[in-house]
């Protein structure tokens, strides 16, 4: 499984921004996938995961209200609707993708929250 994630950029506070992720390669193995974050000297982090179908998702504290996960399973994309960004939410958010007991990884688009 392959990922390829886009959308970051820079945006002031209380802006809004939507990532996206394209799978590709052997999507018929994928599950769940998601959005973790990595802000500088800190942990990755879970923010968001949505169930195979899409009817299950699965929010963060800090994000919920905020942010939206979705997923098109047409053009297997998964994508992350964030909105009243925040300074600490800047770090450089990845693409997950379960695949039985693997999670694939993107390659990461930096999100920066910045006046």
């Amino acid at each position: 499984v392959q990922l390829q994630a886009s959308g970051g950029g820079l945006v002031q506070p209380g802006g809004s921004l939507r990532l996206s992720c394209a799978a590709s390669g052997s999507i018929f193995s994928i599950n769940g996938m998601g959005w973790y974050r990595q802000a500088p000297g800190k942990q990755r982090e879970l923010v968001a995961t949505s169930s195979s179908s899409g009817g299950y998702t699965y929010y963060a504290d800090f994000v919920k209200g905020r942010f939206t996960i979705s997923r098109d399973n047409a053009k297997n994309t998964v994508s992350l609707q964030m909105n009243s960004l925040k300074f600490e939410d800047t770090a450089v958010y990845y693409c997950a993708a379960a695949d039985g007991s693997t999670i694939n990884w993107g390659q990461g688009t930096l999100v920066t929250v910045s006046s």
